[in-house]
């Protein structure tokens, strides 16, 4: 399936769920390492509206969380910001994580955290949908 037909069923899909969302169980963290390419997204307040090749590198840790590179470019200039994903409960088998990023990025004692789903990623780890439980944000990501 191509990436923009998986976006958008996706997306419609994950917009018409029911108050109850499915996260993905048992996510293969190490398969889930790289550099994903945004194929589709909600509109959200903290990314650029005119941005292009919107990109997230995602690289294991020592501990077991993963550091986080967001980048983007706008008018040309790269845009970015890095944080750290964590589960939201250690316990849970659940795609349910946290990520922690500090805004601005020079002022390292104000940190932010919001939630990290993971509602669908297909066998090959190619393909993934990323959510919030509000629903508000939304991104399908392509992973070559």
């Amino acid at each position: 399936m191509s990436p923009f037909l998986l976006a958008l069923f996706s997306l419609l899909i994950c917009k018409s769920m029911a108050s109850h969302q499915e996260v993905v169980r048992g996510l293969n963290v190490e398969k889930y390492m790289g550099r994903w390419y945004e194929t589709a997204l909600f509109p959200s307040f903290f990314q650029p509206k005119n941005g292009v090749d919107t990109r997230a590198t995602y690289t294991l840790r020592p501990d077991g969380n993963f550091s986080v590179l967001n980048e983007v470019w706008v008018n040309g200039r790269r845009k970015s910001i890095s944080g750290i994903a964590y589960k939201a409960d250690p316990r849970s088998d659940e795609a349910k994580l946290k990520v922690k990023f500090r805004i601005p990025p020079d002022l390292p004692f104000v940190p932010v955290v919001g939630d990290y789903w993971v509602l669908y990623v297909d066998d090959g780890y190619q393909n993934a949908v990323v959510g919030h439980p509000t629903r508000r944000f939304l991104w399908d990501k392509f992973l070559p």
